[in-house]
């Protein structure tokens, strides 16, 4: 694709600081609630071997304009077409927890459609989608019930909780967020062809390990998984480790 068409849609990466050397993209997906930013300090601490293509979703960020897509179909073809012209060299997929599930179904559409597909899957903080549900939802609670749900997920930062105005802002993209991910429905398919590799928390309360080693039914390639010491969002207490295994595992 020309660099052109690139800058057209640049809009969906965020934070994006492109590597001339790179060999390898690494678009990376967000959980509910949060954006790109998360991601920011990756692209100094991979190799310069890998592009950290931070993705930046319609409504999220410096979209928030832009209307929320609240089921997972019509999110993921968007991010599809959105990405289309940075399918220019391999790439490889990391998602947290809603990013996961993106980030799955996205291959599973890439594929669908003959397009070019990713050499590898990180999927993390997510149990397996062929598995149901466990706990009722929470994104049709009343606001401060829901809110109350957020302070229990420890996701939310305590300075955005506490402050009314950016709560008024905040809430609607969490709970279209957890729209997404509470509304999924898997539609059994052969599974893929890329290499997975599952991360999850030891003491994460809302997916267990065995969940997250039921990843190993959605490739017909190498499986791996790895577990950290913390909760659900130990993709922040334990970067190091968590860089340190995408790193390894890209570079074989």
């Amino acid at each position: 694709m020309s660099t052109t068409s690139k800058q057209l849609n640049s809009k969906w990466l965020a934070f994006h600081r492109p590597k001339p050397l790179a060999r390898l993209s690494l678009f990376c997906f967000p959980y509910a609630g949060s954006g790109p930013v998360l991601f920011r300090p990756w692209a100094q601490r991979l190799p310069d071997a890998i592009d950290v293509c931070p993705v930046q979703l319609p409504g999220h960020g410096n979209r928030l304009a832009e209307p929320r897509l609240t089921s997972i179909g019509p999110l993921v073809e968007a991010v599809a077409e959105g990405l289309r012209p940075h399918f220019d060299r391999p790439f490889a997929f990391f998602g947290h927890s809603m990013g996961a599930l993106v980030a799955f179904e996205l291959a599973l559409l890439l594929r669908r459609e003959r397009r070019e597909q990713p050499t590898h899957l990180f999927v993390s903080g997510c149990k397996a989608p062929q598995l149901p549900l466990t706990k009722p939802p929470i994104y049709n609670l009343p606001a401060a019930e829901f809110v109350e749900e957020l302070r229990g997920l420890n996701g939310t930062a305590r300075e955005v909780l506490e402050h009314p105005e950016l709560m008024q802002l905040m809430l609607p993209v969490i709970r279209d967020d957890f729209t997404v991910c509470q509304t999924y429905s898997y539609s059994p398919q052969p599974p893929l062809d890329c290499a997975v590799t599952a991360f999850g928390g030891l003491r994460d309360p809302d997916v267990s390990q065995e969940e997250v080693s039921a990843w190993r039914d959605q490739t017909t390639a190498t499986f791996s998984m790895w577990m950290f010491a913390g909760d659900h969002f130990f993709i922040q207490s334990a970067l190091p480790q968590v860089l340190q295994l995408i790193s390894r595992q890209l570079n074989d």
